[in-house]
C-alpha cells in the first residue's frame, strides 16, 4: 500500500496498525538496550565467560546501534522510511533468534551485532514515519506516545529481565522478540505508507566517518567508565574527535548531509538536539547511580530497588501522553523548559535525602523526576521534527536517537568519575550534576522562545506542503 504525497496522514485500521507496529518495535529495540545488563552475571556464567569480557554483549548492540543511525536515517531519505524500517525490523528479528539460540560469548556477541543494526533500522527513522501516520495537526500526539514507548521501554529493561529470570533461561530475553516480531514486520508490510524517495545518492565516505566518530566516542567513554587507562580511552576519544571535525567539514559541502548540518543552522533545530542531550545526559546520570544508591548506601534488596525505580517510568508514562497534545496548542520551548525544571528539582531533591529515608520520601521524589522528564520529552520531539523540512525527516530522527544514546553514554561515564571521587558520596554527586544538567537543559529550551517565530513559520510550511 502506498500514500500519495497529497495525503496527510493514516486513518482507520490502517492508522492503527501502524501504530501498532512501531509500538511494537520501538518498545523492543528500546527495551534490548537496557534489558541485557541484568543478565550479564547469569549470561557469563553459563557461557563461561567472565566479567569483563561479557560487558561485550552490551557493548556490541550500543557500538552496532550507534554507528549505523545517521546513515540508515539517510538511506531512509533515498529509498524511502517503509523500507529501512521493515528490513532494520527483519533483521532485529532473525538476530533475536540467533541469540537466544547462541552457545557461547562470540556467537551471542556477533548475533547482538546484526541485532544492533537491526534495531538502527528501527530507530533512526521511526520519528520521521510518525510524521507520515500522524496528520500534520496531532503530530505533537503522536512523538508524544512514541517518546512513551521510548522512555517506559528503557526504564523497565531491568524489571522485564529480572521477572523473565525469574521464570526462565538469559536466553527467554531474546527469544520472546521473535513472534512479536513477526507480528510487527507482518503488519508494517500491510499498511506503512510510502515516502517521497530523495534525488541525491547514499554517501559512503559521510558513512565511514560517522562510524568512526560516533563509534570511537561511545567505545572511548564506555573504557573510561569501566577504568580502562587514559592512554587506551584518551586515544580513541582523539580519534573520534579528528574523524568528527573530518565529518563536519566533509557534510558542509553536501546539500542534504548525513551529519544534518544543514539542520543545525536552524536554531530551533539545534536548541532543540541540545536540550535532548542535556535531558539524556540527566536521565542515564540518574539510572546509573541510583541503583547503587538504593542498594549500596541505603542497603535495600535488588528487588525493593527495582520498585522503588518504578515510580519514574510510571509518571513519565502518565504525563507524556499529555504533554504531547499540549504542544500542539503551545509552545515547546515553555512545556520543555517547565518540564525540565521539574526534572531538575527532582533529582536535587533526590539527592538531598537524608542518611535513613522512608519509602514514601523517596517514591514522591521520584515521581517528580519521571513528571518532569515525561513533561519535557513530547514537546521536544515535536520542535525537532516540527522545525525539519518534510524531506529531511530521517536526518532530524537520526538526531533524536544519536542525541538520546550519547547523552545517555556520557551520563554513565559521569557516574564513574563521581564514583572514583567519593564513592560513600558518589551517588548524590552524581545526581546533583544530573540536576545541573537538566537545569541547563531548562535554559537551553526557554532560549528557543526568541526562534519561535521561526518554527511557526515553517510548522505553517509543514501544514501547507501536507
Amino acid at each position: 500500500m502506498s500514500q500519495s504525497p497529497a495525503e496527510d496522514g493514516l486513518s482507520g485500521r490502517r492508522f492503527v496498525s501502524a501504530i501498532a507496529t512501531l509500538v511494537i518495535a520501538v518498545g523492543m529495540s528500546s527495551l534490548d538496550t537496557s534489558i541485557a545488563n541484568t543478565a550479564l552475571p547469569t549470561i557469563a556464567t553459563d557461557v563461561n565467560a567472565s566479567a569483563a569480557s561479557s560487558v561485550w554483549v552490551v557493548n556490541a548492540y550500543q557500538l552496532a546501534l550507534v554507528v549505523s543511525l545517521l546513515p540508515l536515517a539517510s538511506l531512509g531519505e533515498i529509498i524511502g522510511y517503509r523500507r529501512v524500517y521493515i528490513w532494520g525490523l527483519a533483521g532485529f528479528t532473525l538476530a533475536s533468534l540467533l541469540c537466544a539460540l547462541s552457545w557461547s560469548l562470540p556467537t551471542l556477541t556477533a548475533a547482538r551485532v546484526i541485532q544492533g543494526f537491526g534495531a538502527s533500522g528501527i530507530m533512526s527513522i521511526n520519528t520521521a514515519l510518525i510524521r507520515f501516520i500522524y496528520p500534520s495537526r496531532s503530530l505533537g500526539r503522536g512523538v508524544g506516545y512514541n517518546a512513551l514507548v521510548v522512555a517506559v521501554s528503557t526504564a523497565i529493561g531491568p524489571t522485564v529481565a529480572a521477572a523473565i529470570l525469574s521464570v526462565g533461561s538469559w536466553q527467554w530475553l531474546f527469544a520472546i522478540n521473535v513472534p512479536l516480531g513477526v507480528v510487527a514486520f507482518a503488519l508494517a508490510v500491510r499498511v506503512l505508507p510510502e515516502t517521497a524517495h530523495a534525488a541525491y545518492r547514499f554517501d559512503f565516505g559521510s558513512a565511514v566517518l560517522n562510524a568512526v566518530t560516533f563509534g570511537c566516542l561511545i567505545f572511548g567513554i564506555g573504557e573510561a567508565a569501566h577504568g580502562v587507562s587514559h592512554a587506551v580511552s584518551g586515544t580513541v576519544l582523539g580519534i573520534g574527535l579528528v574523524s568528527g571535525v573530518a565529518l563536519v567539514g566533509w557534510q558542509l559541502r553536501l546539500p542534504a548531509p548525513m551529519f544534518p548540518v544543514d539542520l543545525y543552522r536552524r536554531p530551533m533545530f539545534a536548541l532543540s538536539s541540545l536540550t535532548a542531550f542535556c535531558s539524556f545526559s540527566a536521565q542515564g546520570l540518574a539510572f546509573v547511580s541510583l541503583p547503587f544508591y538504593f542498594q549500596t548506601v541505603l542497603g535495600l534488596s535488588a528487588v525493593q530497588t527495582g520498585l522503588l525505580l518504578t515510580p519514574w517510568p510510571v509518571m513519565t508514562a502518565v504525563l507524556a501522553p499529555i504533554a504531547g497534545p499540549l504542544s500542539d496548542r503551545y509552545p515547546p520551548a515553555i512545556l520543555g523548559g517547565v518540564g525540565l525544571a521539574i526534572l531538575c528539582v527532582g533529582l536535587a531533591l533526590v539527592a538531598g535525602l537524608p542518611n535513613h529515608p522512608g519509602t514514601f520520601g523517596i517514591v514522591w521524589r521520584m515521581m517528580i523526576c519521571g513528571a518532569g522528564f515525561g513533561f519535557f520529552q513530547s514537546p521536544n520531539l515535536k520542535a525537532i521534527m516540527s522545525s525539519a523540512p518534510p524531506d529531511r525527516s530521517g536526518g532530524a530522527s537520526g538526531i533524536v536517537a544519536t542525541s538520546r544514546l550519547v547523552g545517555q553514554a556520557v551520563g554513565a561515564a559521569l557516574v564513574a568519575l563521581c564514583f572514583g571521587i567519593s564513592m560513600p558520596h558518589g551517588p548524590a554527586l552524581a545526581l546533583t550534576l544530573g540536576a545541573v544538567f537538566a537545569g541547563t537543559g531548562s535554559l537551553v529550551s526557554f532560549s528557543r522562545l526568541a526562534a519561535r517565530p521561526v518554527g511557526q513559520q515553517m510548522q505553517g510550511q509543514v501544514r501547507q506542503i501536507g
